[in-house]
């Protein structure tokens, strides 16, 4: 387990060290897990390391290594950039869509980075192979990345507790794509919220480009999977506390106290994203719109002091007592104070007694990750009766749905939703709480946690399903043997994604020298033929490899070219279609800004790799559903490839066109390489006992797969080489 925090907290006297379980938060939710599942915790102790001195951290160290915890020493300066710095005035605002609040600091990024790397330091020290590594939340976003490059096979899960942010408001952030790649080092990236995936996919999509299905992101060499797992609270501890002798003391002294009036709870953390502020105006005008209830309600608001050292909370603060003041000054007696406040931490016993005694919990969340505090209150309600007010912002109204749910930023909507809780018919109250607490008892803490453990070995399984397809040294160099003691040698190859990358005009895409050098040696060596096998148009594959002893082949099998020949056409093929479609690509391109159209012989290409993505994916569906319908009684063929939309004559492919090389046999060893899907009908024509590597991972009738096109040219590299085995 890594967190910035440990589960426990040191105090020193003067004279000694004293370990103290940690209150709240993180340490409290996940407690029970850590102490039943054998782990270690890594996480800094919350003490400077050059006031300890190496004296002291090794006395702390060791009285943490009792609890099985390891610390990670921080001194002041890297708290101040690390913490209150990049975390907390940059990560925070930002992912909680206060960006006008967030500073881009370079020194506290680079603060960041380095107490990140110190965490990987501490981990990889602890590491033995087996173990599972979980990192947690937004302190720790390059972690799994480092720890990535240091163990590559690791079991590594990461959860972000806070939102995450929408494309648009992420994609200020100027280190936005080294954190999205720190990220991407974990197997199992956790959200609470599907809304928070679904942020997190289009930010990769968008900015690193890989695309995701169902939640897995191939990222050109590996596969992560990213999930909902909506944390749970130890619903027992709550649900029972509620009988201890302790908190029943401490509900009966408090229903004394506030005397008989309806109790309306608010309880946070002092943080401007929990929106206290808004929250007392909403309470103001209710007292004003509905004076019936002076003297009958009383708000208790419990602030727990938060990130006191920084200026914009210890405005907040300010702000929060002028209001309760105001609040007091408007509508108290000498008998009744409207708002009783407490800016403290309260014990485990005075909180769950709060809770019980609460009629509303007013929970209104500017913009929270989950808040437990709304799952705890409903835990504690044995007879079912009182009501949950809970924020859409917040991730915990995905959950409990049968809470009265507002929008935080619409006061008139808070009022009505006070009155509605303060009017709501017992039997109402308790239908509702008993639909939340069985889902809350269902999917508690434990089950949290055991279900991301399930999922993230899952993720393993299926890596290594996928990596078992991966071609393996031992298999490139028995495919380099074969080809050396071949006499007659064929290889057909893909260009595009295959032996050069993806560029965003395709006329780019020109093969650079060692490229050439390599296919020109392959060429010219005795009884091998060398076929290029492209979807390029035939003048781009004449200018690029005209030059070489090699076979070509253009729009995807409908030209044919033998070294030092003519193109010849392999079917009899119309263009008149063209004249109707091109008119329907040429609408799309005005709608779609990015997009273009290239045109070949017998086929037209609309591009929309530069184009805005969700944009692309809307147009592309538009035009497919408009290009069947004006395709539907001609020949031709509406081919999907990267980011293009291909239609054609049907009737040929790269298989038909390569049969004419493979039919010059017997060949004896072929290899074919590509890397989607057009590259599937070669792979199928290929015969019994030839080579067939697609690049990617996925589904594929290839034999093999390669990650990158990188390992493709290092295989001919091989190949063209007498003695073979270079590094990949």
């Amino acid at each position: 387990m890594i967190s910035n925090r440990l589960p426990y907290h040191i105090h020193h006297d003067g004279e000694k060290y004293r370990v103290e379980p940690s209150i709240g938060g993180l340490a409290t939710g996940l407690a029970s897990y850590y102490q039943e599942h054998n782990c270690a915790w890594v996480g800094w102790p919350g003490l400077d390391a050059g006031s300890l001195g190496e004296e002291g951290m090794r006395t702390v160290a060791a009285l943490l290594e009792e609890q099985a915890c390891l610390p990670v020493f921080l001194d002041a300066d890297e708290v101040e950039g690390y913490y209150d710095g990049f975390c907390n005035s940059t990560i925070w605002p930002l992912f909680h869509y206060f960006h006008t609040s967030s500073t881009w600091d370079r020194a506290s990024w680079e603060t960041y980075l380095r107490v990140n790397q110190a965490f990987c330091e501490a981990t990889v020290r602890e590491y033995r192979p087996g173990d599972i590594i979980w990192v947690h939340d937004y302190h720790l976003l390059l972690l799994p990345a480092m720890l990535r490059r240091a163990l590559p096979k690791a079991a590594i899960g990461f959860f972000n507790h806070i939102p995450f942010p929408s494309y648009e408001i992420f994609r200020i952030l100027p280190w936005r794509r080294e954190i999205l790649e720190g990220l991407l080092g974990a197997d199992l990236i956790g959200f609470h919220t599907f809304d928070y995936v679904r942020h997190f996919t289009d930010s990769v999509r968008r900015i690193l480009g890989h695309q995701h299905t169902s939640g897995e992101i191939l990222t050109g060499n590996r596969l992560v999977k990213v999930d909902t797992f909506p944390m749970g609270i130890d619903y027992t501890r709550y649900s029972k506390a509620v009988e201890e002798p302790g908190v029943r003391e401490e509900a009966a002294r408090l229903r004394r106290k506030y005397g008989g009036r309806r109790v309306i709870l608010s309880f946070d953390r002092l943080d401007y994203t929990k929106g206290i502020p808004q929250r007392l105006h909403a309470f103001d005008l209710f007292l004003q719109r509905h004076p019936e209830y002076r003297d009958e309600v009383v708000l208790i608001v419990v602030a727990v002091p938060s990130r006191t050292a920084v200026h914009k909370y210890q405005t907040l603060k300010r702000q929060v007592d002028r209001l309760v003041g105001e609040i007091t000054g408007r509508h108290g007696t000498i008998d009744w104070a409207p708002v009783r406040y407490l800016y403290d931490v309260l014990p485990f016993e005075t909180l769950v007694a709060l809770y019980q005694i609460a009629d509303v919990a007013f929970v209104t969340s500017l913009r929270d990750g989950m808040n437990l505090m709304a799952k705890e209150f409903v835990a504690t309600k044995h007879d079912g009766l009182g009501v949950l007010v809970l924020s859409e912002m917040a991730g915990a109204a995905a959950e409990l749905g049968e809470a009265v749910i507002v929008n935080p930023f619409n006061t008139e909507e808070m009022v009505a939703a006070l009155e509605e809780a303060l009017t709501m018919p017992e039997n109402e109250q308790v239908r509702r709480n008993r639909w939340m607490q069985e889902r809350l008892r269902r999917y508690h803490v434990l089950h949290w946690a055991n279900d991301f453990m399930q999922r993230l070995e899952a993720t393993k399984v299926r890596q290594r399903e996928l990596e078992a397809s991966l071609l393996s040294t031992e298999q490139r160099e028995t495919m380099v043997q074969r080809y050396q003691e071949a006499g007659r040698r064929l290889l057909l190859l893909d260009y595009d994604g295959t032996l050069a990358p993806f560029v965003s005009r395709p006329e780019h895409a020109v093969p650079d020298p060692p490229l050439l050098s390599l296919l020109g040696g392959l060429a010219t060596e005795k009884g091998t033929e060398v076929v290029m096998i492209s979807g390029r148009d035939r003048r781009t594959l004449a200018e690029w490899f005209g030059s070489l002893a090699v076979g070509l082949i253009a729009e995807h099998g409908v030209w044919a070219c033998r070294p030092g020949g003519e193109w010849q056409r392999t079917a009899p093929l119309q263009q008149e279609w063209k004249e109707e479609i091109r008119p329907v690509l040429e609408r799309y391109v005005d709608r779609t800004p990015g997009s273009f159209i290239e045109e070949k012989d017998f086929s037209l290409v609309w591009h929309y790799r530069m184009a805005d993505p969700d944009l692309a994916s809307a147009r592309v569906k538009e035009l497919k559903s408009m290009l069947f319908d004006l395709t539907a009684h001609r020949d031709l063929d509406i081919m999907e490839g990267s980011r293009v939309l291909e239609v054609k004559n049907a009737g040929y492919n790269k298989g038909r066109a390569a049969a004419e090389w493979l039919d010059d046999g017997p060949w004896d060893f072929v290899l074919g390489v590509g890397d989607d899907w057009t590259d599937e009908y070669l792979f199928e024509a290929l015969p019994e006992g030839a080579c067939s590597v697609k690049v990617g991972m996925g589904l594929s009738k290839a034999r093999m797969h390669v990650r990158s096109l990188r390992e493709v040219r290092a295989l001919l590299e091989d190949c063209l080489s007498p003695e073979g085995g270079q590094e990949i």
